[in-house]
């Protein structure tokens, strides 16, 4: 069971993501940024919940919110600063919880 400061990086980067798609809305009016910014960034917070509670699939959740903000940076990466920090935020908490979820399953299984 993964412990609840394993909660910790996807509250952070869930909060990041809302914030950020709302910035992105409220400047630019980009409704793409809103919806992606809120999506992922629930996605992040109910797998920190799930991860916080010890139910099943918070890890899993969050890696997937990882990867998922990690392709839809990584196209931008060249067109400023926010991309950046967003492909490097998403690599770092999917290195995080990749390991964590590998740490947990060779665990089970040993």
């Amino acid at each position: 069971m993964p412990v609840p400061q394993s909660a910790i990086p996807a509250y952070s980067v869930g909060v990041l993501c809302i914030t950020g798609g709302l910035t992105g809305f409220l400047k630019t009016r980009s409704i793409p940024s809103l919806v992606a910014g809120i999506g992922v960034g629930a996605l992040y917070l109910w797998s920190a919940e799930q991860i916080k509670k010890g139910a099943p699939n918070g890890i899993e959740g969050a890696l997937g919110a990882s990867a998922i903000l990690l392709l839809s940076s990584l196209p931008r990466i060249t067109k400023g600063p926010v991309p950046v920090v967003l492909a490097l935020t998403s690599a770092g908490a999917g290195a995080y919880y990749g390991k964590t979820l590998y740490e947990l399953r060779s665990h089970v299984h040993a």
